[in-house]
């Protein structure tokens, strides 16, 4: 549960961002069966159920609007419970932009996860094809919405916000009981998809979906919490693994509150990165000097906290929001100019708009009105908090660790207060609010040990990882995790900013293209430089 979200109201504004992960630390604008001996090679893991070879994907026009002249969506039918345990079933949206090259050339479907957990992959890809345009000569183009998300049985707390993503408690016992009172909500509006919405079902829909398009094996790109979904498939299905990128790469090991920890000093250090960049701008508002420019930001946050200014419609605006659009903006190099300019303006006129464009409170969008727009779709409208729940509920289905189910209030209060010195140390800014995602998870049911016991699975195909020196969301040390867990792994070493490389960088670009279309994959790590 690290990735940082954006607040309700940006999201639709994050989902045009390829690869945002939807904006991807904790709750916290904003975070696996024994565990075999290394050099095992023997993944533990659920039983997979036989299940049967899944029926055609009917394509017809999409729900999103717009979209492509060229997509098509369809819906594919999955079990509720690949154990079979629960009967019933679930029918994810699914995306398909054809091939444009020669017919002759296509090579097959790459399937493609945008992050999250709780961003849709059906309207991103529609979004912005255009950044694929180079692989989408070769391959056609497969999108879903996983389990819970978007058009595919969407989850949802009936609207309310996430406690953990919040403002900090009001005291622990008020905190406990919401979090406990929320996990009930959401398991009450959410239905029987709730308690399997975690990343190993996911990777099981995923192999039927290789099925339903016809390929022998999986062809994928996953970014930021698709790299974990990638990597639970290749742990599952080696041997029906094809070509795979992951790109912002997750962790698959750390315990809750060790991701929320690593997640506020990798925003802390892209920060920084960013306070270096303003310094050497002639009108920066926080002057050449770097060291006093973090005091100043911290100022700023703890200003609004104390006393928020009013934004658009009357909307309060508070430090932590000042946190949230800062994060949100680091995940993208390309925001940094808006940044810097919307830092000015609240510094020298108190004015939070800039702030709030960025990522700031909104009125929470109206749910989709229509649950079958477009001729066969069969597409499920899709709650205003969506994004935010099933965010909540993958991270904590697929964490085996969880606060005491019997803790009291003077519990919890004792276990913040332990923690709170190490995560302001990490990052004054957002320290605190990573804080608060060490409770997210209570009153949930106890998630899967299978993503922690991935070892070097046997029969694993060489992999390709990106991962970026300045990722805000996912820092570099997890692409380093990763690939000693997966064990055949190539590492392309990305020096630049943001979150993600693949549309930052052309030199990760040619990596990631060259091995998808041609096979080709050196050896070793390999290095791109920043702004190339």
């Amino acid at each position: 549960m690290h990735r940082s979200r954006p607040a309700a109201g940006s999201a639709s504004r994050a989902r045009t961002r390829i690869a945002v992960g939807f904006v991807g630390t904790a709750l916290a604008g904003a975070l696996l069966a024994a565990v075999p001996g290394p050099g095992s090679g023997r993944v533990p893991g659920p039983a997979a159920a036989r299940t049967s070879a899944p029926a055609p994907i009917q394509w017809g026009a999409c729900p999103e609007r717009p979209a492509p002249a060229d997509m098509r969506c369809g819906t594919l039918t999955v079990p509720i419970d690949h154990e079979g345990k629960a009967k019933g079933t679930v029918r994810l949206a699914v995306a398909r932009l054809p091939a444009t090259g020669p017919a002759g050339k296509r090579i097959g479907s790459l399937v493609l996860n945008f992050g999250g957990p709780g961003a849709p992959g059906v309207s991103t890809l529609a979004a912005d094809p255009n950044a694929f345009a180079e692989l989408n000569k070769r391959y056609d183009l497969v999108a879903f919405d996983p389990r819970g998300v978007g058009h595919s049985a969407p989850v949802t707390c009936g609207g309310i916000t996430q406690t953990g993503a919040g403002a900090a408690p009001t005291g622990p016992a008020a905190e406990l009981a919401a979090l406990r009172a929320e996990a009930k909500r959401c398991a009450l509006d959410s239905g029987p998809v709730l308690p399997y919405v975690g990343t190993v079902s996911v990777a099981r829909d995923m192999d039927l979906l290789r099925r339903a398009l016809g390929e022998d094996k999986l062809d994928y790109l996953g970014f930021s919490y698709g790299t974990r979904l990638g990597a639970v498939y290749a742990a599952l299905f080696p041997r029906r693994t094809g070509r795979m990128v992951l790109d912002g790469v997750d962790t698959l090991t750390e315990p809750l509150g060790e991701q929320a920890l690593l997640s506020a000093v990798g925003q802390q250090r892209a920060l920084d990165g960013f306070l270096v960049w303003c310094a050497h701008r002639q009108d920066c508002v926080y002057g050449t000097n770097t060291r006093t420019a973090k005091e100043k930001v911290q100022a700023l946050v703890t200003r609004l906290d104390a006393t928020p200014l009013t934004g658009e419609g009357g909307l309060r605006f508070t430090g932590q929001d000042v946190a949230d659009a800062i994060g949100i903006a680091l995940y993208s190099r390309k925001a940094w100019p808006a940044l810097a300019d919307a830092l000015a303006l609240v510094e020298r006129r108190g004015d939070p708009v800039g702030l709030m464009q960025l990522g700031g409170p909104e009125e929470p969008p109206p749910p989709t009105e229509d649950p079958t727009d477009g001729p066969g779709t069969g597409a499920a409208a899709v709650p205003a908090d969506n994004a935010a729940a099933a965010l909540v509920a993958v991270n904590c289905a697929d964490d085996p660790d969880r606060g005491d189910a019997k803790a009291s209030p003077a519990d919890v209060a004792r276990e913040l207060e332990a923690l709170q010195p190490v995560f302001l140390a990490a990052s004054p800014i957002f320290g605190p609010r990573q804080l608060m995602t060490v409770l997210a998870c209570y009153g949930r049911p106890a998630g899967t040990g299978f993503i922690r016991g991935i070892d070097r699975p046997a029969g694993i195909p060489r992999i390709l990882l990106v991962g970026t020196r300045g990722d805000p969301a996912t820092p570099y040390e997890w692409t380093e995790e990763t690939a000693k867990r997966l064990g055949n792994t190539v590492v392309v070493d990305y020096k630049g900013d943001g979150h993600t490389g693949y549309v930052a960088s052309r030199c990760v670009q040619g990596y990631v293209d060259h091995f998808l279309i041609d096979g080709r994959l050196p050896s070793g790590t390999r290095s791109c430089p920043a702004g190339e």
